[in-house]
C-alpha cells in the first residue's frame, strides 16, 4: 500500500508567482508542504541452504551384494548443504536526509507520490493503481509410496531379511527388463497408443523407485532462506558476514562453531564527490535526489568465490537537486525516482 500526498496550491495572482522552497530535515510551524526522505543503501545477503535428512533403507546392508550400490550407509544422518549466496542493494529510509517541500502562495504545487516508508517515488505522475495479488494454490503433498504394496506372495513369505532382500532385488531387475522391452517394442503385450505406453512406463518407474529406496535409503531436502543485512558506511575487506556449519547450518558471525563467510565491498569511485562546504552557508534548492556510486561486492567461502557483482551504493555517491524553476505554472514536469536508491529514473515535460 502506498501513501499519497497531494498538494494543491492556490493561485492568487495571474502575473507573478513564487518558487517552491525546499528545506532540509525540518518543517516550519504550520507551513503547508510535503515531507519526504531519501533512501540509504542496505545490502541484503540472501543465503539458501538445504537441510538434508537421510534415512537408511531396510535392506541397506545388502545394497552392494544384490544391486552393486556402493557407499550406501546404514546409519541415519542429518546435515546442511550450502546452495547459493547472493547480494542485492535495497533502499531504507535515511533519517539524516529528510526534506520538506514548502508550498508558497502563487506556486504551482506538484503531485508527490511517496512509498509507504516515506521515500519519494514520483512527481506529477498519476497515482499507481493497486494491483490485486494473484492467489497461489498449493498442491497437497502426495502420499508416500509404500514399497510393500508391490511385493509378490513369494517376497512376503520369505523367512529371513536376507532372502527378502534377494527377492526384492530380483523384482527390481524384472521391472527394468519389462521397461526395456516396452521401449524397444518387444513386450508380449504392447500398449495400443503413446498415452498408454507413457502410463505403463510411469507405473514401472514408481515401482522401481519405491523398491530401490529399500536398499539406497531415502534422502529428503528442505530448502531454507536466510537474509543477512549490512549497512555499507565504508568499504568492507574480509568482513565476516555469517558462518556456515555442515552440522548446524547458518550461524551468526560470532558463533565460532561454523566456517566464516567473508564479504568484500570495494568502492569503484564512479562519482566525484565535491569538497566539503560549510553547511550553514549552503543553500539547498530544488527537489533532492541521490546519485549513487558503484561498488564491487564479492563473497568468499574458503577459497571459493560464491558471489561477484556490482551494486549501487548511495553512501558512496552524492545528493543533487532538481531546480525549483522546473515546477512553475508554465509547464508540468513529470519525474520518476528509483525508490531503492533515490536516483532519477526519468524526467519528462508536458
Amino acid at each position: 500500500m502506498r501513501k499519497y500526498l497531494i498538494a494543491i496550491s492556490i493561485l492568487l495572482s495571474s502575473v507573478a508567482y513564487a518558487q517552491t522552497e525546499i528545506l532540509s530535515g525540518v518543517t516550519r510551524g504550520k507551513d503547508y508542504g510535503v515531507l519526504y526522505t531519501l533512501p540509504k543503501t542496505e545490502i541484503n545477503i540472501e543465503v539458501k541452504v538445504n537441510k538434508v535428512v537421510y534415512t537408511p533403507g531396510e535392506f541397506s546392508r545388502y545394497a552392494d551384494r544384490y544391486l552393486r550400490l556402493n557407499n550406501v550407509s546404514g546409519d541415519p544422518e542429518e546435515y546442511w548443504e550450502l546452495v547459493s549466496v547472493s547480494a542485492q542493494a535495497v533502499g531504507i529510509p535515511d533519517s539524516e536526509n529528510t526534506y520538506f517541500i514548502k508550498l508558497k502562495d502563487k506556486t504551482v504545487a506538484p503531485l508527490v507520490e511517496l512509498t509507504e516508508d516515506g521515500l519519494i517515488a514520483s512527481i506529477n505522475v498519476p497515482a499507481t493503481p493497486k494491483t490485486k495479488t494473484a492467489s497461489i494454490s498449493q498442491t497437497p503433498a502426495s502420499k508416500p509410496i509404500n514399497p510393500r504394496d508391490f511385493f509378490t506372495e513369494e517376497i512376503l513369505m520369505a523367512n529371513s531379511t536376507a532372502k527378502m532382500a534377494e527377492l526384492v532385488s530380483k523384482e527390481i531387475y524384472y521391472i527394468r527388463e519389462s521397461r526395456n522391452a516396452l521401449v524397444r517394442g518387444q513386450a508380449d503385450t504392447m500398449p495400443t497408443d503413446g498415452a498408454q505406453l507413457k502410463l505403463m512406463l510411469e507405473k514401472l518407474d514408481i515401482q522401481e523407485r519405491a523398491m530401490l529406496e529399500m536398499f539406497s535409503g531415502v534422502t529428503k531436502k528442505e530448502e531454507r532462506t536466510y537474509t543477512i543485512k549490512l549497512t555499507p558506511n565504508k568499504e568492507f575487506s574480509n568482513e565476516v558476514a555469517f558462518r556456515f556449519s555442515r552440522r548446524l547450518g547458518v550461524l551468526d558471525k560470532n558463533n565460532l562453531a561454523g566456517d566464516p563467510i567473508y564479504f568484500n565491498l570495494k568502492n569503484q569511485h564512479s562519482i566525484t564527490i565535491p569538497p566539503a562546504t560549510d553547511e550553514k552557508s549552503k543553500k539547498l534548492e530544488g527537489v533532492a535526489y541521490n546519485v549513487p556510486g558503484k561498488a564491487n561486492a564479492t563473497i568468499m567461502y574458503g577459497k571459493d568465490k560464491v558471489f561477484d557483482g556490482d551494486l549501487l551504493i548511495t553512501q558512496f555517491g552524492i545528493i543533487e537537486y532538481l531546480a525549483p524553476a522546473l515546477f512553475n505554472k508554465n509547464s508540468t514536469i513529470k519525474v520518476w525516482f528509483n525508490p531503492e536508491s533515490g536516483s532519477l529514473k526519468k524526467v519528462e515535460r508536458e
